[in-house]
């Protein structure tokens, strides 16, 4: 190999932190060097093959975990490293038609992956359609009716910068406005307990006063068709001043409303259109099935018919040794067969990054 500098493994962990501890001794920050190889030796039709497929399991589950992607409810399958497991795995079995029906198995569970997903949103979808979008609609076009009363109830009921309107609490009329906002102080002050409690009247609205325990405040709440809370602060004129501006903002309500409304219409548009959308990838995915079911078809063929042929009576021996053996061995001659594969993959020695490369040798 020269002055390349390389490690060599020559039989299968168990569990894949074993093979990464391996080449941990060489793939490490601090290496000088700008490359190593790693070279895994393998031997066809041996129990290398299971060896490779257990580690290639064990990695997709660990590289689920470890990955820092968002969580999510489904996942990549197959990540670079379970691949290159994957790959060796191919390369024992000798025959290239495994390796093309491993590929196939991992496109194809991918794609059902996506398939699932395409499905379970377009359910999500269908339910939105079927209850949650009506529903919603119907709330908000109830919301702007009854924002348009109260507004009604407000237009009605004007407030003149220079003449107090009035306050009515517990039955008592207050005609200016600073003893109506000492008058709603003293209300806070007497409430029993944290529970909304009726007051009076103001500009047409019924007028409330409760304690918020989330927000820790007191708050007077207008009512008519919908409520409207208000914080009580600790000036009296404030105080009316914040009623005030709570009546006459429904204008901006009304045209929030309306957005909110306009919103939703515009998203049962779009879910109607997904809905109506195929899974985009249905027709590779029923090519590739197609193609996989006929390669587990050929493959089961060839499986049997190998366990045929082994269950044929075989070529008497002496000593151990078959008739073919002994004719090579009268002639000089000896047949072997090597079923090694060589598989050496390049990567970067200090930031234990690489791709595997594979130098198949028989």
């Amino acid at each position: 190999m020269g002055s390349e500098m390389c490690i060599r493994d020559r039989d299968v962990g168990w569990r894949p932190s074993d093979m990464t501890q391996r080449n941990g001794r060489i793939i490490r920050q601090g290496n000088q060097n700008k490359q190593v190889y790693v070279y895994n030796y393998v031997t066809e039709s041996t129990f290398d093959a299971y060896l490779y497929q257990t580690l290639e399991n064990k990695q997709k589950f660990i590289s689920q975990i470890m990955t820092s992607k968002s969580p999510m409810r489904s996942c990549d399958d197959i990540d670079e490293q379970a691949l290159s497991y994957a790959e060796i795995k191919a390369l024992c079995a000798g025959d290239p038609r495994i390796r093309e029906k491993m590929d196939l198995d991992v496109q194809v569970a991918k794609l059902k992956v996506l398939r699932g997903d395409f499905q379970n949103q377009k359910y999500r979808l269908e339910d939105k359609l079927l209850k949650t979008f009506p529903e919603e609609i119907q709330k908000q076009k109830t919301r702007i009716a009854a924002l348009q009363q109260d507004s009604q109830i407000a237009a009605a009921h004007p407030q003149d910068k220079e003449n107090f309107c009035g306050m009515t609490i517990k039955g008592m009329v207050y005609d200016d406005k600073k003893a109506a906002g000492e008058r709603l102080l003293l209300a806070r002050q007497e409430m029993p307990n944290a529970d909304m409690m009726l007051l009076g009247t103001y500009r047409g609205f019924e007028l409330n006063i409760r304690f918020d325990s989330f927000k820790n405040e007191h708050q007077a709440v207008l009512r008519a068709e919908l409520s409207y809370p208000v914080s009580l602060g600790d000036d009296a004129r404030g105080n009316i001043t914040r009623l005030d501006n709570a009546i006459d903002n429904f204008a901006d309500r009304i045209a929030d409303a309306e957005n909110a409304l306009q919103n939703l219409e515009q998203q049962k548009q779009a879910a109607e259109v997904e809905v109506a959308k195929p899974f985009a990838q249905e027709e590779e995915l029923a090519e590739k099935s197609a193609r996989l079911a006929e390669l587990n078809a050929l493959l089961n063929i060839d499986r049997d018919r190998s366990s045929s042929q082994d269950a044929l009576p075989k070529e008497s021996s002496v000593s151990g040794v078959s008739q073919s053996q002994r004719r090579n061995a009268g002639t000089g001659s000896r047949t072997e067969k090597c079923g090694t594969v060589l598989c050496r993959r390049k990567a970067d020695a200090r930031n234990r990054t690489g791709a595997l490369m594979l130098d198949c040798r028989s």
